[in-house]
Order: structure tokens, then sequence, then C-alpha cells
């Protein structure tokens, strides 16, 4: 056996520390591993990965990986490259969907870790969809309560959504539409009754969700044409307030006129007060001349001097004194 300088007897080098820290080979950091197509080119368009990076996942508590995963295969079945299968398309494209600390979780795992989809899906879903997420949700279904102010097609919605929101929540057909019904309101109740003939609960599962989803339906048919003719309603009740401001602005503008022309007016008719006497010319108004006033006190004093002589020059006759008779008319007796 050959002695190596370093006093190795296996004829390999003595490694020092120095060595271990030098890496000889380029490190990949790619979890996923790269897939193996017997086509002779896959390529990936900018476009769409740029599209990818567009519906990006972070990780954050408002964001739901079912959402997530749901958009992304949507955008992977629009692409179909020849000899590549859709597995293939998918693990290449996923790592451009995460960013943020989803991002950095993916690559904390080691190289080549994922060789196929299942397990990529698996493994995104138990970090960002854990059990207590699950139990949460199902919580929110199994208490569902249509409010006061929702229509049957808005509770059905809303209750979809729940369901879709938790997608591994367990319940079978019946559980989901038992629950469903349970959280509506009586008058809703009746509705469905009604139209199921009966009961609704006498329906299959089957008979039972397709009568709710017709019901559901023909009522937001009807709150969109009550919408349209709330919205014709308003239109022209804006239209009437548009002619009502604009007959005020008339008026306001009219009246403003008027105030802007008083002062005007106000001093015209005090210059007509002040034109002054038209007996004695002074400046007072008709009426209240001291001429006039004067010449009434001048008037009085005469007709008071006319009935002092009158009453003055009157005497009685000297011959008529008391006690004695005045001439007689009477002839005299024969």
């Amino acid at each position: 056996m050959a002695t190596n300088p370093n006093g190795h007897g296996d004829g390999q080098a003595k490694r020092t520390l120095e060595d271990y820290s030098t890496f000889s080979r380029p490190l990949h950091f790619n979890s996923i591993a790269r897939p193996r197509v017997n086509a002779a080119n896959m390529e990936m368009k900018p476009a769409l990965i740029h599209l990818v990076q567009n519906n990006q996942f972070h990780g954050l508590s408002h964001e739901n990986p079912y959402n997530h995963l749901a958009t992304f295969l949507d955008i992977c079945n629009t692409v179909k490259i020849h000899d590549v299968p859709d597995e293939a398309i998918r693990l290449s494209l996923f790592p451009f969907s995460l960013g943020g600390n989803a991002k950095v979780w993916l690559n904390s795992f080691p190289e080549n870790s994922f060789t196929a989809w299942e397990d990529v899906v698996a493994k995104f879903l138990n970090k960002y969809f854990p059990q207590s997420k699950v139990n949460k949700g199902k919580q929110e279904i199994s208490s569902f309560q249509q409010d006061d102010s929702e229509t049957l097609s808005q509770a059905w919605d809303r209750f979809k959504g729940l369901l879709r929101k938790t997608p591994t929540h367990g319940f079978d057909e019946p559980t989901v539409l038992t629950m469903f019904l349970g959280g509506l309101r009586s008058q809703t109740k009746l509705m469905l009754d009604a139209s199921a003939g009966g009961n609704i609960r006498w329906k299959t599962p089957e008979e039972a969700h397709e009568l709710i989803e017709n019901m559901a339906a023909n009522d937001s048919e009807l709150q969109n044409e009550r919408a349209q003719q709330k919205g014709v309603f308003q239109l022209q009740s804006q239209d009437a307030l548009l002619a009502q401001n604009k007959i005020m602005t008339q008026q306001l503008e009219a009246l403003m006129n008027k105030l802007s022309q008083l002062p005007k007016e106000l001093h015209n008719v005090s210059q007509a007060q002040h034109q002054g006497c038209e007996l004695c010319g002074g400046d007072h108004v008709n009426g209240q001349c001291v001429m006039q006033a004067n010449f009434q006190e001048v008037n009085y004093m005469g007709n008071q001097d006319h009935q002092g002589n009158y009453n003055q020059g009157w005497r009685p006759y000297p011959s008529m004194g008391q006690g004695q008779a005045g001439p007689s008319n009477r002839p005299p007796q024969q």
C-alpha cells in the first residue's frame, strides 16, 4: 500500500479543516427536484412566469392556501407543452408562486426534497392550514346563522364560501344541508317549505340542494331587478332635486337683486319725504306748517270776534221792560 506524504497509507490526501470549509462544487438550493421529461425542449414563457408571480402567496394570516392552490392550478391548466406532463409544469412553476416568508419556508427544505406534486401540496397545506384552522372552519360552518338583513341567495352564497374556506371540513352533504337549514330564519324556512310542497326535509339531499339553488337564483334575480328599479328611482330623484335647486337658485338671485336695489329705493323715499312744504317751502312735510297753524289760529280768533260783536250788539227794547206788556196787534174791541 502506498503511503502519501501526510502519513496515510490509503493513498488519499489528508484534509484539513480549511479543506472541509472550502466547497469544491456548486450548491443548489432548489427543494423541488427538476422534473425529468422526455421533451427535447421544456421552456416556460416569461409572460407565464410573470402571471404566476402576480398571484403570489406570502404566508400572511389572512391568506388562504386553498385559494392560492386553486388559482395556481387554473394558470397551470392553461399551459400545454408537447411530451411534458402537467405535474412537471406545476413543479417547475410553483416556486414562482411563493413570496416572502412562504418562499423562505420552501427553500428551508434540503435540496431535491420534493419529487412529486402531491408531496408539495401536503407539506404546503400542513404548514399554512394546520388542524387548528380546520377546527375553526368546522365551527364556523356548524354555527352558521342567517343575518336579519340577508336574503336567501346572500345567505346561501356566504355558507358556500365557508365550505370553500375549509375544504377538509369532513361533513357529508346531508349534514351540510341540515346545518344550513338549521341556521335560516323562520320566514326563509317557510318559503322553502312552501316551495317543497310541505317540508324541505322530506326531500332527498340532491332534491333539497337543487331546490335551494333554484330558489337562491330566483331570489338573486329579484334582488337585481329591485336594485335596477332603485337606481332609476334614485336617478329620477336626483333630477328632481337638481331642478328644485335650479329654481331655488333663480329665486335667490332675484331676491339678491331686489336687496341690492333696496338702498337706492330707500334713498329715493327719503328724498321724497324731505322735498319741503308746498305751502311755505319749509323743510317739513305738508300738514306740519307753522304758517298753517297760525292761519288756523287767526281764523279761530276771527270767529270769536264775530260772535262777540253779535252778542254785544243785542239789547232788549227799552219799552219792553220786565212785567210791561208790549203793544198788541189785536184790533180794539167795539
